[in-house]
């Protein structure tokens, strides 16, 4: 009897041991100052949603969350400082889809690899994407774009925040799909983007709420269409993309994501899209995205994984199609 207890406490303590690294991972909370750093430049929309996010894990963590903007590079500033950091939840990045489904097959050579670098946590927001132009544009509607640009081949401008974005890569596809040629004129960053279009630059860019929103509620830049089969609830008097009689199947949207350096453990990356979830269920969270045209598509880290996956896939197959190589 006194040999199959002491099996037995053996066994359970063995048991006991071999379960605290998950037990502990599962637990994880952090103990000093969490960075996330981010291509994007700040005060741009998807920037605030961070900040916000960051203070709200501030808050729930007990510790600093600081947001580290490294604008620049296609990205690859921020993705390069990064992607050595080490494995242990307190270094975070926040990239957009371009960044790991497009840029794979738009570079032959990448300064990181999306699949081997960096660790999915959880998919953070989506965007739809609207087409400004200037208050001042003669530009009413998609189909004048598209229009003009026939008329005039590579004379229609356009700009986006870094070659290979989704602004950049919308456009490729109208031009595709209308058999179309306009001018790039690529900017180093967002706000740079929508003041030049605002200006009168460029004849025009495909934005978010969050990103031209703020120029347009300024009365600087109009939306004249946005990308997709339905109008949008919070600009029901701005056109889909689908009502236009050149440009019917033109749809785009936008997401941004956040990602912990290759070698974090499962556990630790549940964890913290757990409590990014939490955080952004609170009122707070949830007005800010209404306000900025985000939506949460709430895919835990596996679907996440996987959604870039297959993202990266259909990208390949247009990319490869247009012949589009950015290193050329």
């Amino acid at each position: 009897m006194k040999r199959i207890t002491s099996t037995f406490v053996v066994a359970a303590a063995l048991s006991a041991v071999l379960a605290l690294p998950g037990q502990a991972l599962a637990q994880f909370q952090p103990t000093h100052t969490v960075r996330i750093v981010t291509p994007l430049s700040a005060g741009s929309g998807p920037d605030a949603t961070l900040r916000a996010l960051a203070q709200g894990l501030s808050q729930k963590w007990g510790q600093p969350v600081v947001v580290d903007n490294r604008p620049g590079g296609n990205g690859f500033v921020a993705i390069t400082a990064f992607k050595q950091s080490a494995p242990d939840g307190h270094e975070l990045l926040m990239a957009e889809g371009g960044q790991l489904a497009v840029h794979p097959h738009t570079f032959r050579k990448l300064p990181y690899d999306p699949v081997k670098d960096l660790e999915p946590v959880r998919w953070l927001l989506l965007s739809k994407f609207f087409v400004a132009v200037s208050v001042n544009s003669p530009f009413k509607s998609i189909d004048d774009i598209v229009k003009a640009a026939k008329e005039k081949p590579g004379v229609v401008t356009y700009g986006s925040f870094y070659m290979g974005s989704p602004p950049h890569l919308g456009a490729l596809q109208l031009q595709s799909q209308t058999g179309t040629k306009m001018l790039h004129v690529p900017y180093r960053e967002m706000g740079q983007l929508y003041t030049a279009v605002a200006n009168g630059e460029v004849d025009w860019a495909l934005g978010s709420l969050g990103s031209a929103g703020p120029l347009e509620k300024g009365g600087r830049l109009k939306f004249i269409t946005v990308a997709a089969p339905t109008r949008y609830p919070l600009y029901p008097n701005v056109p889909a993309s689908s009502e236009s009689s050149l440009a019917r199947s033109f749809t785009l949207t936008g997401w941004n994501g956040i990602f912990a350096p290759r070698g974090t453990s499962k556990e630790i990356r549940e964890k913290i899209a757990n409590d990014i979830s939490e955080v952004l269920a609170s009122p707070q969270l949830i007005e800010r995205f209404k306000i900025s045209g985000y939506e949460d598509p709430k895919l835990a880290t596996d679907a996440f994984a996987r959604q870039i996956s297959k993202e990266s896939e259909e990208w390949k197959k247009v990319v490869t199609e247009a012949g589009l190589k950015l290193d050329d």
